[in-house]
């Protein structure tokens, strides 16, 4: 009957944009890893997977490139801004490098907020921590935010000043000591899950809902009985995981069989050299690793749960990404405000590893895994730094495709967007203020008819 699809087409999709802070490419079950990700999976099955997506090698410019739909160079975070507070004198009053999202673009919540839809955030920004620079002024209506890069997952502090724990509620810089039962990924979900019924319930318009976890970035921390799922499964080491990766998703599909893994630039033999103790304590680092991306997989069947419930499952656009390659940064190397010997502070023994005051990273070479095949991890502008998972799901997405071999980037989620939703890009004026119009391209009509591009 013309009439209903017409009405189908005509109602304005809602979006679900989620991010996982530094997967790596392998590490989930639709692109050959062995953790526990049904709900990513079932997404997969029923959408498309990005086989050559890209983004940039560390977290703030993804985001920036993410929200804005042009390069990060031109969006305010030329640089980490981290780094950029480091060595001042080199980026200082450099335009491009202002260390957030700038007003030279038009970000992807102020266009669809001003095309009527709600708007709503929960999670990591990344993009500016002072008030004028939050998610509420850059076009998110609704907000619980992380502002800073990362943290403690249970919010737990120690009696040194380390990790800053600055959370916003909207406009409101909230006391993180009022946050409690928290474990990141769970509370970030609940937050954006108890957001959208609130939208549904008093307003009932579509929605643009960003869903950006802090997990799996450094420290490992996980729920005790997830990591012991995962009890055992390490125990060979990196470079037999690395090669069991590789073998799987050659048996997906998703890679060519004649591919083989890059040499190992993160000392291969050094595993060997470990004592019993040692394999077994990495080991386990991987272990909680794991599950603090099994927790994200489950977070994200609450989130498809409730939009079946709410039936509006069918009419959403569903699209994961993590926003760089595995992190192989050793905490030694990371450029953090810490006490000069965080380890006093916090208990890393072997039994303690994941808990709430255990503060641990994982070692490069588990890192060289997460990416497999590709060569290195995050911070470097090979394939294992900037090659990212991205699933899109959508039901009224009319696709031949299951996989996209196609070279994609972050740039290009804006465009998309906008394009499902109808909404055209204001141009170079918008908000009283000249902007740069998006590089990034609609990946829609490549989806509907990829013969077209058929070089």
């Amino acid at each position: 009957d013309d009439s209903h699809s017409q009405s189908e087409t005509n109602q304005r999709p809602n979006f679900l944009i989620i991010v996982a802070d530094d997967l790596g490419w392998s590490d989930i079950s639709p692109y050959g890893g062995e953790i526990h990700t049904p709900n990513l999976q079932k997404l997969a099955d029923n959408g498309i997977r990005f086989i050559d997506f890209h983004t940039a090698s560390t977290c703030s410019p993804s985001r920036a490139m993410l929200m804005s739909g042009t390069d990060h160079h031109i969006a305010g975070v030329g640089q980490m801004t981290e780094t950029m507070q480091n060595f001042p004198d080199v980026w200082k009053d450099k335009p491009g490098y202002e260390g957030y999202l700038n007003f030279r673009v038009a970000a992807l919540p102020e266009i669809l907020q001003d095309a009527g839809y709600f708007t709503t955030m929960s999670g990591k920004w990344h993009l500016g921590m002072n008030p004028s620079q939050i998610p509420a002024r850059r076009g998110f209506e609704d907000s619980f935010v992380l502002l800073p890069g990362g943290g403690n997952h249970y919010n737990y502090e120690i009696s040194v000043p380390f990790l800053p724990r600055v959370y916003v509620r909207n406009s409101t810089y909230i006391d993180p000591n009022t946050l409690t039962d928290f474990y990141s990924t769970d509370y970030f979900t609940t937050e954006l899950i108890e957001s959208l019924k609130r939208n549904a319930m008093n307003r009932n318009v579509p929605f643009f809902a960003f869903l950006s976890f802090t997990a799996p970035h450094w420290p490992l921390q996980a729920p005790t009985d997830v990591i012991a799922k995962y009890k055992g499964i390490y125990d060979k080491g990196p470079s037999a995981l690395r090669k069991a990766r590789l073998e799987n998703q050659q048996k997906l599909g998703i890679l060519s069989r004649n591919i083989s893994l890059p040499p190992d630039d993160t000392d291969e033999e050094g595993w060997n050299r470990l004592t019993s103790e040692e394999k077994a304590y990495s080991a386990k680092t991987m272990e909680v690793f794991a599950a603090m991306v099994d927790r994200v997989d489950q977070a994200i069947g609450r989130a498809v749960d409730y939009l079946n419930e709410s039936n509006q499952f069918d009419n959403t656009v569903i699209l994961f990404i993590s926003d760089n390659g595995a992190s192989g940064n050793t905490l030694v190397d990371v450029p953090i405000s810490s006490p000069s010997q965080p380890g006093q502070y916090f208990n890393n023994s072997y039994e303690n590893l994941g808990n709430k005051n255990s503060f641990v990273a994982y070692d490069p070479r588990w890192a060289h895994a997460s990416t497999a095949p590709s060569r290195l991890f995050k911070g470097f502008l090979t394939e294992g730094g900037i090659r990212c998972p991205a699933i899109v799901h959508y039901p009224k997405l009319r696709s031949p495709l299951k996989i996209s071999r196609a070279f994609t980037t972050v740039m290009d989620i804006l465009p998309t967007v906008l394009d499902l939703a109808n909404v055209p890009h204001p141009g170079t004026i918008f908000r009283n203020r000249t902007v740069i119009t998006p590089r990034g391209k609609s990946w829609i009509p490549f989806l509907r008819q990829p013969r077209k591009y058929k070089r």
